[in-house]
């Protein structure tokens, strides 16, 4: 006796050994033995050997028609013997019985299983919707097919135009396209990436990496919601000072600004002039809601993307010509140039002048520095007194001045790169920085001893971090550091503000003790401000390459810092040169460039020769 039984969803065949009243053990034609339930037995025959009906039921079942089943099926609950019974005209065969079977089985749409071996017809309606769910399946394989060969042959269909660069940082990998690109990527044996470069999909490798950024922390564009034109400033008691800001010319965020006042007794009042945005965003307002998500200006060459919107930049920020709102410090300095006292007004200020680097550096450097043949120039004697003052400054947080080093300043023209040195610790910058630190530091020291809370910039063990406890900031040499002078273009510097004005004003701070408010933004702004720094630091690698391909550099002179580790002379790049490993650290080498990839921002580095000796070393080139 042999046996149709159905196991695991399979129809399978075998030679019965013996049988219970709950159980049979049966033999496949391959010579496994099992157990099973009689109730999965669907068909009971003497001859022909099982082997034989399988194979004939499966050339019987190519003829069968599903629709035509269905038809004549009608609309009742049905056994398949009852069905081949009746289809075939005639007490079936077992492979013709095993046919109809396998036909009912493999048609779900047509027949709705309702126990072993027996079946109902789909509703009409049912067969209707089901046949055009297979026919819109049919055509997105046939178009999802038809676009993994168009990719695969290095062509881009439109309809991928849109998707870059989502479709490769962010896709939704339920799409046609996103499969059709999965497909043609394993078939060339590319990356997605690669693949949709070769196909020309990529003009423009510096708008690939700007989109890139864009689309994970500006998805929704980087303009701004309208909103309602900004209220004016309040009306301030104006203090009578001509103030000047220094910037580089790209600044329109304009945070700071310097006064200086000589007095007849030979002390001298210096004023840091803040602008007061704090004073027309409101927490939880509009505004505020606009810097609260940004957290901060994003800063990469050749352009910006504000935290705040225009025209609240407009009204606050400290333009040439304008009276401004402002947080001001004021410093009485004794002819010494010891720091007698201080105070904290909010008033306005006349700022009279916006200096700029570029223009400014040319007159007051180190070589100009009280140089009786340089022509005269604005705020010359401002300037060179505050140089002074501030170095007095700097050496009271135990710091001297460094200038070994140089900053880089990135300009892009249409398609060309220039990259130019900036000598770091100028004049220019040993004043601006010197009195921001004294600033940030005193400001940080007042909210502390008024157990007014804030938020602080603390470094120890040479790591920096947020924070909202008043701890010293090693690296600067402070007791506490809390940010506070740019409250255009840092939402913590906005916060700060917020609880300076209160104390200047004698009111409830807005962020009462352990505010949950500062802990989260403290939180958020540490990960927005690191990812905005890594995405500035990652272009400007990108441009230094393109630098060199623009100058057709193929070979660099570098220092070793430490193993494999090497910083460019003439470049701000850090980069890893495996070949340089076994060379003493600090040594000078010379270093072929070469593979130069602009899209994975990357090249290969490779040693030449040694240049020079570690200073000190005692080591002598052959």
């Amino acid at each position: 006796m042999y046996l149709i039984f159905e196991e695991d969803g399979h129809f399978k065949a075998g030679s019965l050994l013996s049988e219970t009243d709950a159980t049979v053990q049966v033999e496949t034609a391959s010579g496994k033995r099992s157990k099973i339930k009689t109730a999965s037995i669907l068909l009971r025959f003497a001859a022909p050997a099982p082997a034989e009906v399988m194979a004939a039921a499966g050339t019987l079942a190519e003829e069968l028609d599903a629709d035509f089943l269905w038809e004549v099926a009608g609309s009742d609950e049905f056994g398949f013997e009852q069905l081949a019974q009746e289809y075939y005209g005639h007490t079936p065969q077992p492979a013709e019985s095993v046919a109809l079977l396998m036909t009912l089985h493999a048609s779900p749409i047509h027949f709705h299983k309702k126990g072993r071996g027996r079946y109902r017809p789909a509703p009409a309606e049912t067969l209707a919707a089901a046949k055009a769910g297979l026919e819109k399946k049919r055509l997105a394989a046939e178009r999802q097919a038809h676009l993994a060969a168009e990719l695969a042959a290095f062509r881009l269909p439109a309809e991928y135009t849109s998707l870059i660069p989502r479709i490769l940082i962010a896709p939704d990998k339920n799409t046609l396209e996103y499969k059709a690109l999965a497909d043609a990527a394993a078939a060339t044996g590319l990356s997605q990436l690669r693949l949709i470069e070769r196909c020309g999909a990529i003009p423009s490798t510096f708008d690939f990496h700007l989109a890139t950024f864009l689309l994970e922390y500006f998805p929704c564009g980087t303009g701004f919601p309208d909103v309602a034109e900004p209220h004016d400033p309040p009306a301030l008691q104006k203090r009578a000072v001509r103030a000047f800001s220094i910037d580089d010319e790209a600044t329109t965020e304009i945070d700071d600004a310097l006064s200086v006042e000589w007095r007849d007794d030979g002390s001298i009042c210096v004023g840091i002039h803040i602008a007061a945005p704090a004073l027309g965003v409101a927490p939880d307002s509009e505004f505020d809601r606009m810097a609260r998500e940004r957290l901060s200006t994003v800063y990469y060459p050749g352009s910006k993307i504000t935290m705040l919107p225009e025209p609240l930049i407009h009204h606050y920020t400290l333009g040439e010509a304008h009276d401004c709102p402002v947080l001001s410090l004021y410093l009485d300095v004794a002819s010494d140039l010891r720091v007698r006292g201080t105070e904290t007004r909010l008033e306005m200020v006349h700022i009279a002048d916006n200096l700029r680097h570029e223009t400014l550096e040319a007159q007051f450097n180190d070589d100009t520095l009280r140089n009786p043949a340089v022509p005269d120039y604005p705020y010359r004697r401002e300037l060179e007194w505050l140089h002074d003052f501030t170095a007095v400054l700097e050496a009271g947080r135990g710091k001297t001045s460094t200038v070994d080093r140089v900053d880089y300043n990135f300009r892009i023209d249409g398609e060309h790169i220039s990259i130019t040195p900036r000598k770091r610790g100028s004049p220019i910058d040993k004043v601006v920085s010197e009195l921001m630190i004294f600033a940030n530091a005193h400001w940080g020291g007042w909210l502390a001893e008024n157990r007014i809370p804030g938020i602080y910039r603390a470094q120890a063990n040479g790591k920096t971090r947020m924070t909202t406890a008043p701890d010293p900031h090693q690296g600067l040499g402070v007791d506490q550091y809390a940010w506070a002078t740019s409250p255009l273009r840092r939402y913590v510097d906005l916060i700060n503000q917020r609880q300076l004005i209160s104390l200047v004003q004698g009111s409830d701070p807005v962020y009462p003790p352990r505010s949950e408010a500062l802990f989260t933004v403290v939180r958020e702004f540490e990960l927005a401000y690191d990812a905005y720094n890594e995405f500035q630091r990652r272009l400007e690698r990108y441009l230094m390459l393109r630098w060199l391909i623009q100058e057709n550099v193929s070979e660099v002179t570098a220092r070793i810092i430490r193993e494999d580790l090497v910083r460019f002379d003439t470049l701000p790049m850090v980069t890893r040169a495996p070949s340089v490993a076994g060379i003493l650290p600090g040594s000078r080498v010379s270093l072929a460039i070469s593979h130069i990839d602009l899209l994975d921002i990357s090249f290969h580095a490779e040693y030449r020769e040694t240049l020079e000796a570690p200073p000190d070393s005692g080591a002598v080139l052959p």
